[in-house]
């Protein structure tokens, strides 16, 4: 399947999801404006982390090793009868502990234990969010890109109705019980479509411990739980410096900005996903490689730069539309967050080559680097230029990460 095919299906889910995560938005923005938009970003980081964690962090690894040793039937049973082991008591032990520290974790992030019953809902959805993750990885490394296009699809539509009805109900509370609710609808719809695939074998649901593949996987969780477990704890770390420095309002328009750079980097992070880790996982020729790296930047680099530039030329109909008038202050912060947003696709393209690759060690030290070298950042720069700093030192750490990531890239295959 070529990039543009892939990318097609890609954007039609991510549109989907996307549509998803902002009725969310909107919803919280209207019940609780900047603040709770605030709040928000910390029960996402939350979730993030916790599903993460929950599915042992190795749906990277599943991908590539699926991609891999999908023409041989008995490695690839082998594969994910371990990935689903590996899984489920990863997903056992965090529910557990998520439950363990539910009140703490309410007071924390959120700074009121009425959320506590809402974190324990999470830490018991912890298996079914787990299983979803497999079944989208396994597909995913099928590249059966339709498929997975329809499963997040229906589920973002069905979790987009279950938001409407629980914040009509709940309020700001059912708003974020529908985060929680939407995941797991992503295994009500993915189960059955999975099985209806002509690649579908019942083994493929059988759990066994396998030392050899565990320790495979385990490199991919390592490297995934290392950025997973990062970006959200200092995102938190940045949320509460800034509320601390600023005030919670200010940190609803930080989190509005970044929220509408996710949302258009969706487009582009969903079909390097879907399309590039598993093809670069499944080439082994250095020429090959360098030639799909090429492909990459030729079609995504000027998409990053044209959607940049429309979300720049369009920021206060987007603030208005996806937020409330009341996010006005938020249109200062464009401009940083957007070159970030172009610096931050350049370098993830070549980042993921260390993925696919394997090259743990490097990834971990290059993740733990990065991140630490954010938050000194935007300590730095909110000093000296207020809140607005804060995007200036996210595009600051990806150009300094793009130079990193070239240097690896051309001591791995030479001159690009």
């Amino acid at each position: 399947m070529s990039i543009v095919r892939a990318g097609f299906y890609s954007s039609i889910a991510t549109a989907a999801r996307l549509l998803a995560a902002l009725v969310i938005v909107k919803l919280v923005a209207w019940l609780a404006g900047p603040e709770g938009v605030g709040k928000l970003g910390q029960f996402m980081s939350l979730m993030s982390l916790l599903a993460v964690l929950a599915g042992g962090g190795i749906s990277a690894g599943i991908v590539k090793y699926v991609a891999e040793y999908r023409h041989d039937a008995q490695k690839l049973s082998r594969l994910l009868s371990a990935a689903l082991w590996y899984a489920c008591v990863a997903s056992a032990v965090m529910g557990c502990a998520a439950l363990l520290m539910s009140r703490p974790l309410s007071l924390w992030l959120l700074g009121d234990a009425r959320y506590e019953n809402l974190i324990r809902l999470l830490a018991v959805a912890q298996l079914g969010i787990a299983l979803a993750n497999y079944i989208l990885a396994v597909i995913n490394g099928f590249m059966d890109v339709r498929r997975l296009a329809f499963i997040q699809v229906l589920g973002s539509t069905l979790s987009v109705v279950l938001a409407l009805g629980l914040s009509r109900w709940l309020h700001l509370y059912g708003a974020l019980l529908a985060l929680v609710a939407g995941q797991l609808l992503l295994l009500v719809v993915g189960l059955p479509a999975w099985r209806r695939s002509p690649y579908f074998r019942r083994g493929m649901l059988r759990l066994q411990f396998d030392r050899e593949m565990s320790l495979k996987l385990a490199a991919f969780s390592i490297m995934t739980l290392t950025s997973a477990l990062l970006l959200p704890l200092i995102n938190i770390a940045v949320r509460n410096h800034l509320a601390l420095r600023y005030g919670w309002e200010q940190v609803g328009y930080w989190q509005a900005v970044s929220k509408v750079s996710d949302a258009y980097l969706l487009f582009l992070t969903t079909a390097i996903n879907i399309y590039y880790l598993p093809k670069l996982a499944a080439t082994h020729d250095r020429t090959a490689l360098t030639s799909e790296l090429r492909h990459a930047y030729r079609y995504l680099m000027p998409a990053v730069l044209v959607l940049a530039l429309l979300v720049y030329a369009m920021r206060g109909w987007v603030t208005r539309l996806l937020f409330s008038a009341d996010f006005a202050a938020a249109n200062v912060l464009y401009a940083p967050q957007l070159l970030g947003d172009v610096l931050k696709v350049a370098s993830f393209l070549l980042s993921y080559l260390m993925l696919a690759k394997a090259m743990t060690r490097l990834f971990v030290i290059s993740e733990c680097v990065f991140a630490l070298s954010y938050l000194a950042l935007v300590y730095v720069f909110t000093a000296w230029f207020g809140l607005v700093g804060a995007m200036y030192a996210f595009a600051v750490n990806y150009l300094f990460y793009l130079a990193f990531n070239l240097v690896v890239a051309r001591r791995y295959l030479g001159a690009l």
